[in-house]
């Protein structure tokens, strides 16, 4: 996978060569406004309730798009080279990113990793999952990715945001800072209620038909957790073991909730629910949003709400 991915890159590259030597004019620059390009839906709307009107944000991933399989295109690697700020997530499903910024001595003017932001976990195959097989590289340890989908976690990359907006348009460090401190303050009370739910709840586990990109969430609030596979595995049919071993426990622990992810089907979920009883919900990584759902404004904060409601339910 990496490997060709790589040879997409380079391919990328070459043709980038063409098209700078072809055309001049930088893309991403917007008459008195900062540009910014973020690689996934999280980085994109955090920054956008910061920058008001002072910057232009771009997300690269479109909406709809499954971001485990995102490839830049030639056009793309222009735009961050040229952007006054890049965000990305980091981890092995940036490692795109890292071959562009390694590439060229011609960088954006700041640079935000949100692995940098936050202390990181190791991604881990916990009692149950399907898990993947052994990269190719050998490589052991992986450090999971999905660091936004604590709310404290992301107050923090918010802040880290903040600054990096303060250093290129300090004109405008009032407002950005102002902006942040209001949605830092809708972020706090998200976490509060969370808290709260988790803290009344008669039941503290959770089922996962599908990927589990929530381990930043559920070590925040003491929960735990079973589910097919790891959150960036790229599995779609679990074993049968997998799938009796979640049957067993939502028996077991009278669990009345199976959760899928966004984007997916939910057949293996609706597979675990069907003989339990229990009902199959959504719970949202906030990964990327669909294309209603971009139209519509949906938020981070919006999802997480959603993310609360169908929480209460489970812990039911």
């Amino acid at each position: 996978m990496k490997k060709r991915l790589l040879a997409l890159l380079l391919a990328a590259m070459a043709a980038l060569s063409v098209l700078c030597g072809c055309n001049n004019q930088d893309d991403t620059k917007i008459e008195g406004k900062l540009k910014v390009i973020t690689t996934i839906f999280p980085s994109y709307d955090f920054t956008r309730q910061i920058c008001g009107d002072h910057a232009d944000v771009t997300m690269l991933l479109k909406p709809g798009m499954e971001s485990h399989n995102f490839e830049p295109s030639p056009k793309d690697i222009v735009n961050i080279q040229n952007c006054d700020l890049f965000i990305y997530t980091g981890g092995e499903s940036d490692e795109w990113v890292r071959t562009i910024l390694e590439s060229d001595d011609k960088k954006p003017k700041k640079i935000i990793e949100l692995m940098d932001c936050v202390d990181t976990v190791e991604e881990t195959t916990v009692e149950g999952m399907t898990a993947e097989e052994e990269n190719e590289d050998g490589e052991e340890h992986e450090y999971d990715e999905h660091v936004w989908t604590s709310p404290k976690n992301a107050i923090t990359i918010t802040k880290a945001i903040k600054e990096a907006l303060i250093g290129l348009d300090p004109d405008n460090k009032n407002e950005y800072e102002e902006n942040t401190r209001q949605y830092s303050s809708q972020l706090t009370q998200l976490d509060s209620d969370i808290r709260k739910t988790v803290e009344g709840a008669k039941n503290k586990l959770l089922i996962f038909g599908d990927r589990f990109p929530f381990r930043y969430f559920t070590d925040e609030y003491g929960l735990g957790y079973f589910a097919a596979f790891p959150g960036c595995s790229a599995e779609t049919e679990p074993s049968a073991a997998t799938v009796s071993f979640l049957i067993d426990k939502v028996k077991e622990k009278k669990i009345p909730v199976v959760f899928k992810i966004e984007f997916s089907s939910g057949k293996v979920a609706q597979t675990i629910a069907e003989p339990t009883g229990a009902k199959v919900l959504e719970f949202h990584s906030c990964h990327n949003i669909d294309s209603d759902g971009f139209k519509n404004g949906d938020t981070y904060l919006s999802l997480m709400r959603k993310n609360l409601k169908n929480l209460k339910e489970a812990l039911s």
